[in-house]
């Protein structure tokens, strides 16, 4: 018995020594505090704490390892003084601890080493000498399974945080080995997870020379995860190719991938589908790109060089902006009339002849005015042949020739100026309309090259100027040629049999790629492939629209309107919270045609789809023109009925969208329509919804008040007195001291109007029974009302009454009251959100 009782205490003893020393490595950070404004005293306990470091005990080490990244934040921020100390001291630790026997330990020190790099703690020196040998040894053919498999991925986490040098020189050549292993499919498995951040780090050459090959084994690779792996990261890798490599490699092996025999590979190949198409657009000819966290932005007006600049300078023409841009133009200022003529007469003529309008000119964006390379073409003619037209129009009144009018020869020559630039959108409609033209022309005149206008024109009643064709008339009246002489028709308009029917091919993509795409929607693919694969589907569309440009819409579009109709919800309401980046793509014309009747449904769907369009109300809006956009202001009121009553921050992204509609509509229609809204928010019955109410009731007085409009200034502040100053309750009575402090400092009236109309209002407040709405009167009058010059005016009729309430106020019985009447205005202010 004495014996175990011995053994037992021996125990009790182990166990106590071991929690000490886990005490002590727990509390490092607190003794290096204390002990490291002296030099000699640091160095004492950071050789403590390497000594810690060998104990034989796996939680010790565990434990010393979990502290190593906040001791280095600690050294790094508070003591730079001993900037070697971290090197020192505590990198070999962390290095040495990658290959300890214990997996906890292993663990936890790779934990360690990824924290460190990411606060960029640990130097490039030591990466290359300390840590990147260490893994490289550990990813020798010979290395036991376990280390290796750890070790290649910690190699691929730390990939992502080293220059591109270090990575291509050091550890790209044992990536490309372990790539091909042959024995642990671990190690594969990581590698094709990890493919996409070693390509993107190294860049193209070396991702086409050394990782192409690799990327391709792993693609047909036996075992469906690892394939499964390399679909999920395509998108990546295809970012660090060549736009050749991408269509004429990677194309095909991701249909092999799409077409898979395992289910999760396909599945995963349909995820990618999408992001692996917008890998093929390009900024220079759609105008847009996406930013990382998915703002669609228009991409900077290129330069050409000198020489491009000099040839287009000469001939005194506005193509190289078009050219350059894409869709240079923004929407914005979508309320105008994207046809643009360079003459009077067309004009009149669109107004005149409503009944033959031709849509093709206005859904597309517009085309660049060419008429000065007409003219310089023109003007290279010699003189015996423009006296030779001179004298045939004398000869023949009746002749439509005129010096302005474009021949065959220079069609033909404007065409060939063109092609440099084939890759534009806009540039191939300008040939498009060109070759017909041209081949009008040669029809017309198939035995000389005299000018003539009978292939380009219609017949009209009256004679047309001389000065009246431009590319632009050429282009407008030629609508009907084209779709004679080319029967793809790829400009027509949204509305015409010809678009509805054009069958869904084009040449921006490889067109498999484009089917594969399109079949998301078939229900045979959720049986198959992905329950949620038209959400997928919806979730890129934005990005294939903008990859395949708005010439190419249709293609797309019965598919938008498949994925609008969908049962499931979450695929409504993913194209619901994207619908306002494809108005952009798309432009206003096809988004008058094409998406404002889909938004109209979203509208009228579920709450969760509905927040997709109000989150987004404002931007969507904006790129309607004016007479489309105001009927709109009938279903805003709307957006105030929910599914849900309790579902408050619907409300709340009501108000503050809203806030930003304002600027889109006349004063007029702030006032009859938005007013109501604003009040009715302003009664509701969460307060968030309230306070962000009342913001937007003192934006709509300012609209009102900037517009000029002061009597209807005048009738809103005297609605706002009755409904809140007069309120019965006091949170009414404390949003009216709110809001005539927003008012003040958003200047949203002449101060003189608000002295006489609104002041005499708030002081009555002043003595309100309930604290909470003198504090804000009282931090209304001090930091706002009182700090503006129209109220420090000797003259100012106001001033006597103002300090006599704020001095009322500074000796209140609330302390709350008596801080803020008392409160320096250039202080900052508390957080008085717990009082309201």
């Amino acid at each position: 018995f004495l014996t175990l009782v011995g053994i037992g205490r021996q125990s009790t003893n182990l166990t106590l020594l071991l929690l000490s020393r886990q005490i002590v490595a727990r509390g490092l950070l607190d003794v290096l505090r204390e002990f490291s404004d002296n030099e000699n005293d640091f160095i004492s306990v950071m050789e403590t704490v390497a000594r810690m470091s060998e104990d034989g005990e796996p939680t010790v080490r565990a434990e010393l390892m979990e502290q190593v990244p906040n001791i280095a934040m600690f050294l790094h921020e508070s003591r730079p003084n001993f900037p070697a100390a971290f090197s020192r001291y505590l990198v070999p630790i962390v290095v040495r601890y990658l290959t300890d026997p214990n997996n906890q330990v292993r663990k936890t020190s790779q934990a360690a080493l990824l924290v460190l790099l990411e606060q960029g703690l640990i130097s490039k020196a030591d990466m290359e000498t300390k840590v990147c040998p260490v893994l490289l040894d550990l990813t020798e053919p010979s290395s036991d399974d376990d280390y290796k498999i750890e070790a290649v991925a910690i190699m691929c986490k730390v990939v992502t945080m080293l220059s591109k040098d270090t990575v291509e020189h050091l550890l790209l050549p044992r990536f490309c080995d372990l790539c091909s292993d042959a024995r642990l499919f671990q190690v594969r498995k990581v590698c094709a997870a990890n493919f996409g951040e070693f390509c993107s780090i190294v860049g193209q050459e070396a991702t086409e020379k050394l990782l192409m090959p690799k990327f391709f084994d792993l693609c047909s690779d036996s075992l469906w995860g690892i394939r499964k792996a390399c679909a999920e990261c395509f998108m990546m890798v295809s970012n660090s190719t060549s736009p050749e490599v991408r269509r004429a490699k990677l194309s095909p092996l991701f249909i092999s991938l799409i077409s898979d025999q395992s289910r999760w590979v396909r599945q995963a190949a349909f995820q990618s589908l999408g992001r692996f198409i917008s890998t093929f657009a390009n900024p220079s000819s759609t105008g847009f790109h996406f930013r990382e966290d998915g703002a669609l932005l228009e991409v900077p007006r290129c330069t050409l060089d000198s020489e491009e600049m000099h040839n287009f300078d000469d001939i005194h023409t506005s193509v190289p902006r078009e050219m350059c841009g894409g869709f240079i133009r923004t929407f914005s200022n979508s309320n105008t009339n994207p046809t643009t003529t360079n003459n009077a007469k067309n004009a009149k003529d669109t107004e005149q002849t409503d009944e033959n309008f031709n849509s093709f000119n206005y859904w597309r964006s517009p085309l660049p005015d060419i008429s000065g390379e007409l003219e310089m073409l023109n003007c290279q003619k010699s003189e015996e042949v423009i006296e030779e037209e001179e004298e045939e129009e004398l000869d023949c009144p009746d002749s439509k020739s005129s010096p302005g009018k474009a021949t065959s020869d220079q069609i033909q020559k404007v065409l060939d100026c063109l092609q440099p630039h084939m890759d534009d959108p806009d540039v191939q409609a300008q040939v498009q309309v060109l070759s017909a033209a041209l081949k009008a022309a040669q029809l017309d005149s198939p035995e000389d090259d005299s000018p003539t206008d009978d292939g380009l024109t219609e017949p009209e009643p009256q004679e047309q100027p001389e000065d009246d064709i431009d590319i632009v008339s050429v282009e407008s009246k030629s609508s009907e040629l084209i779709e004679s002489v080319e029967e793809e028709g790829k400009e027509d308009s949204a509305h015409s049999p010809v678009f509805e029917d054009k069958p869904k091919i084009q040449n921006v993509i490889p067109q498999q790629l484009l089917d594969q795409y399109l079949s998301m929607t078939d229900p045979a693919r959720a049986q198959t492939v992905d329950t949620e694969i038209a959400k997928h589907c919806a979730f890129s569309l934005p990005g294939v629209a903008l990859t395949l440009g708005r010439q190419n819409w249709h293609c797309l579009k019965d598919t938008y309107e498949t994925l609008a109709t969908d049962v499931q919800w979450k695929v409504r309401r993913t194209l619901a919270f994207s619908i306002h980046e494809l108005a952009v793509i798309l432009g206003d014309q096809l988004t008058a045609a094409d998406l404002v009747p889909i938004f109209n449904g979203f509208l009228k769907d579920l709450d969760e789809v509905r927040i997709g369009v109000l989150k987004h109300l404002y931007d969507f809006l904006k790129l309607l023109h004016a007479d489309k956009r105001r009927e709109y202001l009938y279903q805003l009121q709307e957006f105030m009925v929910t599914d849900n009553s309790r579902n408050w921050r619907f409300r709340y992204e009501l108000a503050e969208q809203l806030i930003l509609i304002i600027e889109l509509y006349s004063h007029n229609d702030v006032f009859d329509y938005l007013r109501q809204i604003a009040l009715t928010l302003c009664s509701d019955k969460v307060s968030e919804v309230r306070w962000i109410s009342y913001k937007l009731v003192v934006e709509i007085l300012q609209k009102l008040y900037a517009c000029g409009a002061d009597d209807l200034g005048l009738n809103f502040i005297n609605e706002l007195t009755v409904r809140f100053c007069h309120c019965p309750k006091w949170v009414g009575r404390q949003a009216f001291a709110f809001i005539c402090q927003a008012i003040v400092e958003e200047d949203c009236m002449p101060m003189e109007q608000f002295g006489q109309h609104l002041l005499p209002s708030l002081l009555s407040l002043s003595s309100d029974p309930v604290a909470n709405v003198r504090v804000l009167v009282a931090k209304a009058l001090r930091q706002s009302v009182m700090e503006k010059a129209y109220f420090k005016e000797p003259c100012c009729a106001y001033s006597d009454e103002l300090e006599e309430t704020v001095m009322a106020l500074q000796s209140d019985k609330d302390r709350d009251v008596r801080f803020f009447a008392s409160l320096d205005p250039n202080k900052c202010l508390m957080d008085t959100a717990p009082l309201i």
